[in-house]
């Protein structure tokens, strides 16, 4: 199984992931009911499964994503929030995980604990999300942090991490994608991208990363674009005025305000149109996307289905 994912991560075929939300509640089975009822499985390489995003409480990352992977045979990517755990509880957490199979991590410094819905809830955070990439090159060794053999030793971990889209000093983005290669990512997902020129700017830097760092493992790293479609205008300006590392247009706000003042109907056809038209441009230039839709499967399965270029037989893993 991660066998082909990685051969698809690292082909010039397309390569497209969904995000998944968990709930706030004891199930994730009518989450994965809707995305069986779209087929939306057989249109993508696989999953991921945020933890706890805005530090709001949902259903563990890790349990839901082994359920999602045992449930539609596909690669899932369980993020891990360094905000909530030490470095004992996440090697803990990661051989178990290994145990069910579950090795694809996307490591996540995590937003703030002050953003929770707990009360008093205290962050962790013993650092960022570099820790997590570190462990997991040394489990990929055999070893635990405190360098002592472990026995049995894991299967093979594959370590994912993050970047901003956007920031005003884009060589700043640069030097935290060598920082996280030079720890042993495997692949990097980006923030939204909802511009063309800057999904081009991200891919160059990302190459130049990959020559700089001193990693072996750097060399077959792989970049993903992140994509979250934008349906309705309000949606657009808050991403663009609160969301840091991630830039939407003026040229998109504009079309979006507009479309808003005649009807809600209209809102969401120019943003779908305009999401779909960034979606197909991006994936002309670069084969592999990260979409985010808070859970939005619908918006997911019409932006890939309509795609003749991504219509893949991923139900063959």
């Amino acid at each position: 199984m991660f066998d082909k994912f990685c051969k698809k991560l690292h082909s010039n075929e397309p390569f497209i992931t969904v995000e998944i939300t968990p709930p706030h509640g004891a199930s994730i089975e009518p989450i994965l009911e809707r995305i069986e009822a779209l087929k939306l499985h057989e249109q993508v390489a696989g999953f991921s499964v945020t933890d706890n995003p805005l530090a709001k409480l949902k259903m563990s990352a890790v349990l839901s994503a082994i359920k999602t992977q045992q449930r539609f045979g596909k690669p899932v990517i369980a993020t891990m929030s360094m905000r909530d755990k030490n470095k004992l509880s996440l090697q803990s957490t990661l051989l178990g995980a290994n145990d069910f199979d579950l090795r694809c991590i996307l490591a996540l410094t995590g937003d703030p604990a002050k953003f929770s819905d707990q009360p008093e809830v205290k962050g962790v955070l013993e650092r960022d999300s570099t820790l997590l990439l570190s462990i997991i090159y040394r489990l990929n060794n055999g070893i635990d942090y405190s360098n002592k053999e472990l026995n049995p030793k894991p299967k093979p971990i594959y370590p994912f991490a993050v970047t901003n889209a956007y920031a005003k000093d884009i060589r700043h983005i640069q030097k935290k994608m060598i920082k996280k290669l030079n720890y042993g990512a495997r692949a990097i997902i980006t923030q939204p991208v909802y511009d063309v020129d800057n999904a081009k700017e991200l891919i160059e830097m990302f190459e130049e990363a990959k020559s700089i760092s001193v990693r072996d493992t750097a060399k077959e790293a792989e970049l993903i674009l992140g994509q979250f479609p934008v349906v309705r205008a309000r949606t657009a300006n808050f991403i663009s005025d609160k969301v840091p590392g991630i830039t939407v247009p003026k040229q998109i706000i504009d079309e979006m305000n507009l479309a808003a003042m005649d009807s809600e109907e209209k809102e969401q056809e120019v943003g779908f149109n305009i999401s779909k038209k960034l979606f197909d441009d991006i994936l002309k230039i670069h084969p592999k996307m990260h979409l985010m839709t808070h859970n939005r499967f619908d918006l997911c399965s019409e932006l890939i289905g309509n795609n003749k270029s991504t219509k893949l037989n991923y139900n063959t893993d």
